[in-house]
């Protein structure tokens, strides 16, 4: 990749494990809606228009999440699957409504950030744990993978967004954390570090 408005066909088809016939077919249907720019052996280039249509997508999909988890109660490691079939729905008006339900929040259940009507995102400043020093207190913010078996990871130890964090210490052999959360302290792996962002 060149930068982040464009791809090869090869990466995404690898990246999505689709066959690239397939992968090309659908670039083919981008190009003529005017969303990617797509000329044979060259990087796919994302269009301004085309960017957009995908944060639309992105909107509907992490909405459908923080429905799915505050005004239906399922659990934030069990909306992914069900909020990608409804980010299909055509009619603006549903996701509209539901913005206006939940009265329009600007992070969804893993703590990313929703997309505006107009497709801008406004990303908040987060770190990595991992890039945290001893005696610092941060706030869990977000994730970096909201995978099923993380998010139970962090269920079982009653992790979730808002909770407060003191880093106590940091091992030098393998950057594993003594962590501090609700004056109990729990050692974190340096994997699991990567994946909670904090501020």
């Amino acid at each position: 990749m060149n930068d982040e408005h464009e791809v090869s066909v090869n990466d995404l088809s690898k990246r999505l494990q689709i066959k690239m016939p397939s992968v090309n077919s659908m670039i083919k249907k981008f190009a003529e809606k005017n969303w990617v720019i797509y000329e044979s052996y060259k990087p796919i280039r994302v269009t301004e228009s085309g960017r957009k249509e995908a944060a639309l997508i992105v909107r509907k999909h992490r909405l459908t999440e923080m429905f799915l988890v505050e005004k239906m109660g399922f659990g934030w490691e069990n909306v992914h699957e069900i909020a990608e079939q409804l980010e299909h729905i055509h009619s603006d008006a549903f996701f509209d409504k539901m913005d206006e339900i939940l009265n329009h929040p600007k992070v969804d259940p893993h703590g990313e950030p929703i997309p505006d009507k107009d497709g801008v995102v406004v990303q908040p400043e987060l770190k990595k744990l991992s890039q945290c020093k001893e005696n610092e207190n941060v706030v869990f913010a977000s994730v970096t993978t909201s995978s099923d078996d993380f998010l139970s990871y962090l269920n079982k130890r009653n992790i979730q967004l808002g909770t407060e964090m003191k880093v106590i210490s940091i091992e030098n052999f393998d950057q594993s954390m003594l962590i501090e959360i609700d004056g109990k302290q729990e050692v974190f792996s340096k994997l699991v570090c990567e994946k909670l962002l904090v501020k």
